[in-house]
């Protein structure tokens, strides 16, 4: 008859640093093998950190929030959570779907719940999000970590797909910060919404944007101009913010942050279709149905020429490598993007000169 086979492993067996601290050595960087200490990777605030500190401000703050994690407490930022409110901590284990449901029924209840998750374990839980949360329009607030490139981690840990299949949802707003206090102003609008809404923030540092202790909740849908060009306007999402301004000095270009993917600022799109030549997107994202295909969706309705280039994540899964390695290949570091703006702007020249000819 049918056997079954039980093999019970040992997380880091055979070095000895391991064995006796198994969390630390989940997904590890570098390290010195001969004794097991981490290299130091810096001091700058990370992300998670931000999301974790934030977390537990808003929770002295109000007794209704609920902290919920799938078995990531570690790497979702929520240690100091989970010591300082154990009776609001929730672990699931590895179980998004089950972590998405439980987030709905404790919104049901009254209570703020906040889902800590990384990008590619959503996917998991994407039924829930629309039935459970979605659909009945719930106050659930979801981080959203290792939104992008995760770097040495790989494709089965990148974020590669979350606005893509997040952009269709009714009721969920979306945002992307562009910088460290931008992540806790948004997880604070978050906070102050009556429905679901979504913060994606990438793997590890920012700019080094100073987080203010003080917390303000962000106009809902509304972008940021933060330098006025001509002929091109960049609209960058997110971490994308940071070299889209670089690769500006060199273009002479517009940037605008656009924090928020859903609702889109509209009106500013369409303000910058009409004075600027060339519209450009920039995501940490799939470019297929990502923010550049919302963009494009508003100029389409409105009857807008698309003279519009849409950058992101091509269309296949990205292997291991620093995260600067990455986005260079993906052309979405500041001279990448210059190159591919400067690209087509050389291709409309071109074929403006031709139907000139042509017409003469």
């Amino acid at each position: 008859g049918p056997q079954f086979l039980h093999v019970i492993t040992k997380k880091g067996k055979g070095f000895t640093p391991a064995e006796e601290n198994p969390c630390s050595y989940h997904g590890v960087g570098k390290f010195d093998p001969d004794n097991g200490e981490m290299l130091a990777s810096g001091d700058d605030l990370t992300y998670t950190q931000v999301f974790g500190e934030w977390l537990c401000d808003m929770a002295e703050q109000d007794k209704r929030v609920v902290g919920i994690t799938p078995a990531m407490r570690e790497g979702s930022g929520m240690v100091e959570y989970s010591q300082r409110f154990p009776s609001r901590y929730f672990d699931v284990g590895i179980a998004e779907q089950h972590a998405v449901t439980v987030a709905a029924g404790m919104a049901c209840e009254g209570m703020k719940p906040v889902v800590a998750i990384y990008s590619t374990f959503l996917q998991r839980g994407y039924d829930q999000l629309i039935h459970d949360v979605a659909i009945q329009n719930l106050p659930v607030i979801f981080a959203i970590d290792r939104a992008g490139l995760v770097g040495p981690d790989g494709p089965t840990h990148a974020g590669s797909f979350d606005l893509s299949f997040m952009n269709c949802i009714p009721n969920l707003v979306i945002m992307a910060p562009a910088n460290e206090n931008e992540c806790r102003q948004m997880l604070y609008t978050g906070h102050t919404l009556n429905g679901p809404c979504a913060v994606r923030y990438p793997r590890g540092t920012g700019p080094g944007v100073e987080v203010q202790k003080e917390m303000t909740a962000l106009p809902l849908g509304k972008a940021e101009l933060l330098r006025q060009g001509s002929r091109v306007a960049l609209l960058a999402f997110g971490s994308m913010v940071t070299p889209a301004l670089e690769a500006a000095e060199a273009l002479g270009a517009t940037v605008v942050n656009m924090r928020f993917v859903k609702p889109l600022d509209e009106a500013l799109i369409l303000d910058l279709a009409e004075s600027h030549e060339l519209i450009v997107t920039i995501e940490e994202n799939a470019v297929i149905g990502g923010a550049g295909s919302h963009v494009a969706g508003v100029l389409s309705a409105a009857g807008k020429p698309l003279n519009l280039v849409q950058m992101g994540l091509p269309d296949h899964y990205i292997e291991h490598g620093t995260r600067e390695l990455l986005l260079s290949q993906c052309g979405l570091d500041a001279q990448g993007i210059a190159a591919s703006v400067t690209a087509r702007l050389a291709k409309a020249t071109c074929q403006d000169a031709t139907f000139q000819v042509n017409s003469n």
